[in-house]
């Protein structure tokens, strides 16, 4: 469905971000989970959420949002990042006309990654370590398994 809702071109990068928490947080309230934001984010954790399976677990969740109307790459400092199975990533992809979509990615794809994730050291430069992923519409389909629908309770 076309909606004026669905105009990602006019809004401004602020804006796409926090929608993108929002929206973020709203699946994971709809999918049944307690979601707890902190006062601060001073520590790359936009949320967290409470899992209710037969071991209660709080995840630790980071935002990053992107319009695909052209390739974007979204990163996450390593020091703010680590690899944890209690990490993840909840990535909100935008193109323009379709509603948002919400992939929940583990923060242990980037142990051993392969494309479109990658990790990047900067030895040498002055730029931080970094874990990244390209996302754009031709790639999409390699995010597939990470679609929130399909996974989110594998985070029970």
């Amino acid at each position: 469905m076309l909606t004026n809702s669905c105009n990602w071109d006019g809004l401004d990068k602020l804006r796409v971000g926090r929608f993108g928490e929002y929206f973020a947080k709203m699946a994971f309230t709809r999918a049944g989970y307690d979601v707890y934001s902190p006062e601060v984010d001073d520590r790359a954790i936009d949320f967290v959420i409470r899992t209710c399976g037969a071991e209660m677990r709080y995840l630790e969740i980071q935002v990053k949002t992107v319009r695909l109307a052209r390739s974007s790459y979204v990163f996450m400092r390593k020091k703010h990042f680590p690899i944890s199975p209690d990490r993840y990533l909840a990535l909100v992809t935008l193109k323009q006309g379709e509603e948002p979509e919400l992939y929940l990615i583990p923060s242990t794809v980037w142990a051993d990654p392969a494309a479109p994730f990658v990790s990047r050291d900067y030895e040498g430069k002055k730029s931080d370590p970094e874990y990244g992923l390209t996302a754009s519409a031709k790639n999409l389909n390699q995010l597939g398994t990470y679609r929130f629908t399909e996974r989110f309770e594998l985070a029970a």
